[in-house]
């Protein structure tokens, strides 16, 4: 039902989730969609698990530095095919620590975005980054949340 009022479903700040699971895949495909339609600013992110790590490797700066730059080249693609697809603004966010709560914590404040979208399943394995996240995301957030996924 539309009162006249459909400002409130606008949304100008668009922060999606990444990895390389196919629901994440979708969720950013969507993401892309939503940026474009409405000329939104696109926030991309991808959060470094350092419970992916043994103690020496979280422990060797060079060890982070070098996954850290691995994730930023990475995200950077996800930024490219956006801009290539009609995306005006893009921005991209890594960040460290739990997928969940740095998201939800940190991501989502310092971005300001309005709505946050995920794949509901992760890839299992080393590179799972957001699956089991998505209902602690879903709980916490302060913004809406879109969860895509599969049919």
């Amino acid at each position: 039902m539309d009162n006249g009022n459909s400002e409130h479903t606008k949304f100008n700040r668009i922060l999606v989730g990444v990895d390389d699971s196919p629901d994440a895949q979708l969720a950013f495909r969507y993401a892309i969609n939503e940026a474009r339609d409405h000329d939104a600013t696109l926030y991309i992110t991808s959060i470094l698990e350092s419970d992916e790590m043994n103690v020496y490797q979280a422990l060797s700066k060079d060890y982070v530095h070098g996954k850290r730059e691995d994730l930023e080249k990475h995200i950077a693609g996800y930024r490219d095919l956006a801009l290539r697809a009609g995306v005006k603004n893009v921005e991209m966010v890594i960040a460290e620590g739990d997928p969940g709560e740095t998201i939800v914590k940190s991501v989502i404040p310092a971005t300001k975005a309005d709505l946050l979208i995920i794949g509901s399943l992760a890839k299992t394995g080393f590179r799972k980054r957001f699956g089991s996240q998505a209902a602690y995301m879903a709980k916490y957030s302060p913004i809406s949340v879109m969860v895509v996924r599969q049919k």
